[in-house]
């Protein structure tokens, strides 16, 4: 019964972890994009929180579908 319940939540662990990784590689990116050019950092910003949105909507599917 315990395996059961284990194993259930291991696609949405699978999902939320893959966005979690998601979102440190546009965090990282959008860092690094910064540092070479500071003055679009306006435009580097939206663009990132647009990125990490969508990243953050696979772990949502991941756990609103794993059950």
């Amino acid at each position: 019964m315990i395996i059961a319940e284990i194993t259930g939540s291991l696609p949405a662990a699978v999902g939320c972890f893959a966005a979690a990784i998601g979102v440190g590689l546009v965090g990282a990116k959008a860092v690094e994009s910064v540092g070479r050019n500071p003055d679009a950092s306006g435009k580097i910003l939206v663009q990132s929180i647009l990125g990490m949105a969508l990243a953050e909507a696979v772990a949502f599917y991941a756990i609103f579908l794993a059950k």
